[in-house]
């Protein structure tokens, strides 16, 4: 497929989530509609689109490219979402009915009513810093692939398809907000389901495989093995490391993460809340089998036509990441071509546009009040909240600048150990403030607590072989890392009066 075909079908894919953007936003675009799309969601729209937003274009390169990884992986990861099936039934049955009995909007509020000022602003700056970092990194992982089969091509500079990237996510979702992207997610969820059941498909045909052959050409591939339980000291793939992470970084990257939680609280009651997320779980955990069948399907096909993992073209080194994008564009067909660009585009978009919507309304939220009754017949509200979103699109750009910058290792790893040390200090936060009821903390020391929590995070993880007779933490260090915030807290903690304890 040539750059200006996919050109052509980025601004048409664009082009209709404009229009939907147009049509959802005309008639409202206020701050209710923006911050919780009217308290109006349909709990089935808000799973399917979950979906996309949860997924990313990680999920769609990165864990079909670490199937066949040097390091043996495998189907190592397929251990990781058993774990954050099980992270999403504790969020269902747990922090969703505490969020919908105070009615929040942000979800840090509990914070403040818990532990107190500090502690809520603490908890929001976490948030703000952590999914600018995590959505960066998401949207990073499809410029470069834009980047290299499209904008190179026309000579565009790195940083000017960043800005594009995001000019064009700004322009869709400043008006709706939340509103706007329960639409579009679902929209392009729709994309990123299809891509992955269809590019299984011609693969399955370019192999001269049915669907069973594959099956069994899968099951009988060196990328087959699920469940690792040798040597649990010293290897990061052990089951019990991935289950334990993937349960505690789905509680944290999910259940205490504004973005994720926003779709939910758009709901009309907590009821429809938690049928959205089992029916999200279910299709979460069939949908990664299949990323995963993906990937052992691209390496075969791979092998069996003397392809080589992409190199990076900075640092030299294989990327498997670029795997999927140079067998779509290069080696399969146009319709495959087409399908993959659209599944890509769906998973970054649908994530990013969520992130920077959800990180607009924390600051609005948290930070400027625009929820305080006093607050919401302040003229020129909306107008604040059009600049704030502009700021969080350009420090997403900064960010992306300086990853680029710096990268040179896997970006599915990497998201994931950023997520241990910037989500440990608010697994901490709120293990203190729900099972703690006696007492609260002395508030102006949390953030003191939770700078230093993942500084000593860092230093264990760094020497955990001599400190621990060799073990090595893989995704479970987040358990680590709220466990010292936790016990942080509690050399801080005082007798809590009545009011705090909720």
């Amino acid at each position: 497929m040539t750059p200006s075909t996919i050109l052509i079908l980025i601004i048409v894919y664009f082009g209709i989530l404009f229009y939907i953007s147009h049509a959802v936003s005309k008639k409202d675009s206020g701050n209710d509609a923006f911050f919780k799309a009217n308290k109006n969601s349909k709990w089935y729209l808000v799973a399917f689109g979950m979906i996309g937003t949860a997924l990313s274009g990680v999920t769609f390169i990165s864990v079909p490219g670490e199937v066949g990884s040097p390091n043996g992986e495998q189907f190592k990861y397929f251990q990781f979402v058993l774990g954050n099936a099980i992270g999403f039934v504790i969020i269902a049955k747990v922090l969703l009915p505490l969020y919908y009995r105070m009615n929040l909007t942000s979800i840090y509020g509990y914070i403040e009513h818990r532990l107190g000022i500090y502690s809520y602003k603490t908890a929001a700056t976490i948030f703000l810093i952590s999914r600018t970092i995590g959505s960066a990194f998401r949207l990073y992982l499809v410029v470069i692939v834009l980047q290299r089969f499209v904008f190179d091509f026309y000579g565009v500079p790195f940083a000017v398809t960043v800005l594009i990237s995001l000019a064009l996510i700004f322009a869709y979702t400043y008006r709706g907000g939340l509103k706007t992207i329960i639409i579009t997610d679902t929209l392009q969820t729709f994309f990123l389901v299809t891509s992955v059941f269809l590019t299984i498909f011609f693969i399955c045909r370019s192999l001269n495989l049915n669907v069973f052959e594959a099956f069994e050409e899968v099951k009988n591939s060196n990328y087959s093995k699920v469940f690792f339980f040798e040597d649990f000291i010293s290897s990061k793939f052990h089951f019990v490391k991935q289950i334990l992470g993937g349960i505690f970084v789905t509680i944290a990257m999910v259940g205490l993460d504004q973005d994720l939680m926003q779709k939910n609280l758009s709901c009309k009651n907590i009821g429809e809340a938690q049928k959205n997320m089992f029916t999200f779980t279910g299709i979460f955990v069939l949908i990664n089998i299949f990323f995963l069948s993906v990937g052992a399907l691209l390496y075969i096909y791979a092998t069996k036509n003397g392809i080589e993992i992409p190199t990076d073209l900075v640092t030299g080194k294989p990327r498997t990441d670029l795997l999927f994008p140079e067998i779509a564009f290069n080696h399969l067909t146009l319709i495959p071509s087409v399908i993959f660009l659209l599944g890509l585009t769906a998973a970054t978009f649908a994530t990013t546009d969520s992130a920077l919507t959800a990180l607009t309304t924390s600051f609005c939220v948290d930070f400027l009040g625009m929820d305080k009754v006093e607050n919401l017949g302040k003229p020129n509200v909306v107008r604040t909240r059009h600049f704030v979103h502009i700021a969080f699109s350009f420090l997403m750009f900064l960010v992306i600048i300086f990853f680029n910058a710096i990268n040179d290792s896997s970006v599915v790893g990497m998201i994931f150990r950023v997520a241990s040390y910037t989500y440990g200090p608010l697994l901490g936060l709120y293990c203190f403030g729900l099972f703690v009821k006696s007492k609260t903390v002395k508030d102006k020391f949390v953030p003191i607590i939770c700078l230093l929590s993942p500084a000593v995070t860092y230093f264990i993880s760094e020497n955990s072989k001599a400190l621990f007779f060799g073990y090595v933490f893989d995704n479970e260090l987040i358990i680590v890392n709220g466990l010292i915030t936790f016990l942080g807290l509690l050399m801080i903690s005082k007798k809590a009066t009545s009011g705090t304890r909720f």
